[in-house]
């Protein structure tokens, strides 16, 4: 088979483009296993939701902290490079559980999150603009759509594990009948529990590490090493991203839109417990309910992309997340009300993520690695506007703490607008 690309078109890209769709899968899975991770170590180690959001601030805070070493780290070596190297750190990340078991370390487990966020960071950095780059750029950001429609097909899939093999598995028992369990019988309660939470992790790092040796034996497609440009340099590169107002917006979009998404994903358990009156696993169901909309209304909106601007449903979509937001406030406490317009705002989500992305790199040219990485980078917001979230949460109720993504959902919008003004003045 002959792997490099041609000018002509785009099928010297199709197994490359299959293979790293693969990776939208893949960290999919990674990001709503962790979701339900918050969940999970409240009824373990009975804590509060400040202390859980740990998890996420330890996970989206790793995505922050890798993003620019990887786009530095591909920028010399090779796309494929930055795959190889976002595999073996998500691997072993999950395979680093299984001490954190034997220890029953909460502060273990966040190591292992972070370390296997990193390869997540590593792999999105490189994942991204390898797409956009794989054809012509007028079908870039559809292109990353597709793409990202199979994310939350690996979210479907995460959750699953958690549901059957994590959440299942957590005993009843609350937060009054542990504390008056003597130390042997909750430490032995617990070591079960936190098995299952290892065991399920461990499992998806051994299918990672097929994953890794497939992508080391197929030949990928040649690119030009930007590196060797001079023109190129990091410093000059910071400074064109910073003066392009598109880029610098999207980035702020993207760091509200993540902050939301995963304050919306990681109380959705929660409040779905408070209003259903059931437990965990059943909680799970209504949250795969959720990331099943929201796989199927991106490919709703991919395809109407065929015919309406990015930015148009970008809009749309953004003020329909805000309104359903502001109603889960508005409605807690009346059931399956509150509980449908919490699944309402995963339908409006689905297609920011790209949609940003796509419009937000338009023109970067070969600073695209570089934008790449500050746009993941800006995924920061799932680290700080969680616990943010958790807060509200723990001082009034998990209701109410869902007007932090409707905040969100508003600088979204402002994005949406600013790119249809934009759009509408180049055209002149």
């Amino acid at each position: 088979m002959n792997n490099k690309p041609s000018d002509s078109g785009t099928q010297s890209y199709l197994v490359p483009f299959i293979l790293i769709t693969s990776l939208f899968f893949f960290w999919g899975v990674a990001n709503n296993m962790t979701d339900t991770l918050l969940s999970a170590f409240k009824r373990i180690m009975s804590m509060s939701d400040t202390q859980t959001s740990l998890i996420q601030f330890a996970f989206y805070g790793s995505y922050f902290c890798f993003a620019l070493p990887a786009a530095l780290f591909i920028r010399k070596y090779s796309y494929k490079a930055g795959v190889l190297l976002g595999l073996v750190l998500y691997a072993g990340g999950a395979m680093l559980f299984y001490p954190a078991a034997q220890a029953a370390s909460y502060t273990f487990y966040l190591v292992a999150i972070y370390i296997l966020a990193g390869g997540c960071s590593i792999l999105e950095t490189t994942a991204n603009p390898y797409i956009l780059a794989m054809g012509s750029p007028e079908r870039a950001t559809y292109r990353l759509n597709v793409a990202q429609a199979f994310n939350p097909l690996g979210s479907i899939s995460g959750i699953l594990l958690s549901q059957y093999f994590i959440l299942s598995e957590l005993n009843t028992a609350n937060e009054q009948v542990r504390a008056a369990m003597s130390e042997q019988e909750l430490a032995a309660m617990q070591q079960g529990e936190l098995n299952a939470v290892t065991y399920t992790y461990m499992g998806v790092g051994a299918v990672l590490l097929v994953v890794l040796l497939i992508m080391c034996i197929y030949k990928m497609p040649a690119e030009k090493k930007v590196s060797d440009d001079k023109d190129l340099s990091l410093g000059a590169s910071f400074s064109r991203l910073l003066a392009n107002k598109r880029y610098s917006f999207g980035v702020l979009a993207q760091f509200f839109y993540v902050g939301a998404q995963i304050g919306v994903w990681s109380y959705t358990i929660r409040l779905v417990m408070q209003e259903l009156n059931i437990v965990e696993k059943d909680a799970a169901t209504y949250y795969l309910l959720s990331i099943v909309c929201f796989s199927l209304s991106r490919f709703v909106f991919t395809f109407l992309m065929r015919y309406v601007r990015p930015s148009f449903l970008l809009a749309l979509a953004s003020i329909a997340a805000l309104l359903c937001s502001v109603l889960v406030t508005a409605t807690q406490g009346s059931g399956m009300t509150t509980v449908v317009l919490l699944v309402g705002i995963s339908v409006f989500m689905s297609l920011m993520f790209p949609t940003i992305y796509g419009i937000a790199l338009e023109d970067v040219g070969d600073d695209a690695k570089i934008a790449a990485s500050g746009l993941i980078m800006a995924i920061l917001g799932g680290a700080l506007l969680t616990p943010l979230q958790g807060i509200v949460s723990d001082n009034s109720t998990i209701g109410t703490a869902y007007l932090i993504p409707a905040f969100c959902f508003v600088v979204v919008l402002a994005f949406a607008i600013y790119a249809m003004k934009t759009e509408k003045t180049q055209k002149k």
